[in-house]
């Protein structure tokens, strides 16, 4: 039985058909040097994590947008299986365009929710999303998807997630949605996802990852400090790689 679209999916939906710059007959230069900006991050998360991308045979991106960290994942692994995913079909169907910009093919590319993957029962090495976890709106019914898709041993990487504990969270989710108020934001509240985590049957791992790239002179001010004082990283709000392994 299909699950109704609820008012946050319809907008994270519509925005990739409606943005001027990110439509799928955007051709928008501001993007993709936007998004080489998002790459260099994502190389970064991932040199902290090679081994389990260098091993894996199929890979699958959530929330993957227009699908360009897919593209760059298989351009690092071309023997590796990578398919994207997104809630929105707008957003998939530019996929094409980064193939060209990176001057490869990816293995697949599809809509779906992060809770209804299209895939069979154990069968992907890893799973990944980059920036992207918190826009899912049914955090619980994802993990548990995560653990049915993932082989034993599997992993899953939420890379470069906003995260702060509870007491922070109403004033971390009113400042990214000031900054950003056409697409539904949220901040990760960390213990409650490695809760949700154990639920499912996932062990997680937090890798705290304060990059003061790309950031504003206030932001790069303040991930410094965090950098400098890894206390403070488990206190205040703060980016965090998650890894999530099924047993």
């Amino acid at each position: 039985m299909s699950i109704p679209t609820t008012e946050r999916e319809r907008r994270e939906i519509e925005f990739w058909r409606d943005s001027p710059d990110e439509s799928p007959e955007s051709d928008s230069v501001r993007i993709v040097i936007d998004k080489m900006q998002d790459a260099g991050i994502l190389l970064t998360c991932i040199q902290r994590h090679e081994e389990a991308f260098r091993r894996s045979e199929r890979v699958l991106e959530l929330g993957a947008g227009q699908g360009w960290a897919s593209c760059l994942i298989k351009r690092q692994y071309p023997e590796a299986e990578v398919i994207a995913t997104d809630i929105s079909p707008y957003a998939v169907a530019s996929v094409p365009k980064w193939e060209r910009l990176f001057n490869t093919r990816i293995d697949g590319a599809y809509a779906c929710r992060s809770y209804e993957i299209a895939e069979d029962d154990a069968s992907l090495d890893c799973v990944f999303c980059f920036a992207a976890a918190h826009h899912f709106s049914a955090h619980r019914r994802t993990l548990q998807e995560i653990h049915r898709v993932l082989r034993p041993h599997g992993r899953c990487y939420y890379f470069y997630e906003p995260s702060c504990r509870r007491y922070l969270h109403t004033a971390a989710h009113r400042r990214v949605n000031r900054k950003r108020p056409d697409v539904p934001e949220d901040v990760l509240i960390f213990p409650k996802i490695r809760s949700l985590a154990a639920e499912a049957g996932l062990s997680c791992e937090f890798d705290f990852f304060p990059s003061t790239a790309k950031r504003g002179a206030v932001e790069t001010l303040y991930f410094y400090t965090l950098g400098r004082l890894p206390i403070l990283q488990q206190l205040l709000p703060c980016t965090i790689n998650y890894c999530f392994i099924k047993q």
